[in-house]
């Protein structure tokens, strides 16, 4: 059984773009830079979740079991889970209610913020993902059993999203680093953003909910990527 890929509603920040170059055709005034880019910049805080194997999802929810969606993400085909389930650091300390980000993956990984490694006390390393290697291990428990993670757990690090035709404009490619400059009452430049380019992504920053609480992230506050 597979999951069928929902298409989404346009984003909010895709409809404000087609507007503004509409606008701006129809008054016959070249584009702001903003404005003149292939595609819109959308910045979402990517709050503590878990993507597992198949595998990792019938030992915690069953056999044969699949994962549900709750929510379709903006990356086409990536969903929050209906299912979560509970992580036991190693002091014991728990988080509940770890939401799972669907559909299975390769590989087992938990992405967690500081703040929450230190209230579960894990000395967690800043990763890209998918770079688990020599991190931390935990256990992880659902409704119908348990699953040890040898390791995966980290703290990703901060991304963004790039089809080739935004890695262009921007001037980059696969594995380069841009800065994500934050407007704002509380306006912050976040260096060492990893650009991710794929025929399959739309432009996207991730970054997670210590940054996003940093700089007091709402989705009116202006955002721009620097090379």
């Amino acid at each position: 059984m597979s999951v069928a890929i929902k298409q989404s509603p346009p984003h909010r920040a895709v409809v404000e773009h087609m507007v503004r170059q509409a606008v701006y055709a129809k008054l016959g005034k070249p584009l702001p830079r903003t404005a003149s880019a292939p595609n819109p910049l959308v910045v979402n805080i990517s709050a503590r979740h878990c993507h597992l194997t198949p595998e990792a999802v019938e030992a915690l929810f069953g056999k044969g079991h699949q994962l549900q969606v709750q929510k379709w993400l903006y990356q086409e085909g990536q969903f929050a889970a209906k299912e979560t389930l509970t992580l036991i650091g190693p002091r014991s300390r728990v988080i509940s209610n770890l939401r799972i980000l669907g559909p299975c993956r390769n590989l087992n990984q938990i992405e967690l913020a500081y703040t929450d490694s230190i209230a579960l006390g894990f000395d967690i390393p800043l990763r890209a993902s998918g770079n688990i290697k020599g991190t931390p291990g935990c256990m992880l428990m659902g409704p119908s059993g348990f699953f040890e993670m040898k390791e995966g757990v980290i703290r990703a690090a901060r991304h963004t999203h790039m089809h080739p035709t935004d890695a262009d404009y921007y001037g980059v490619k696969q594995g380069d680093m841009m800065k994500l400059k934050i407007g704002g009452d509380c306006g912050l430049v976040l260096e060492e953003m990893l650009c991710r380019v794929d025929p399959l992504f739309k432009l996207e920053v991730h970054i997670d909910t210590d940054e996003g609480n940093a700089c007091n992230l709402m989705p009116h506050t202006p955002c721009e990527l620097i090379k």
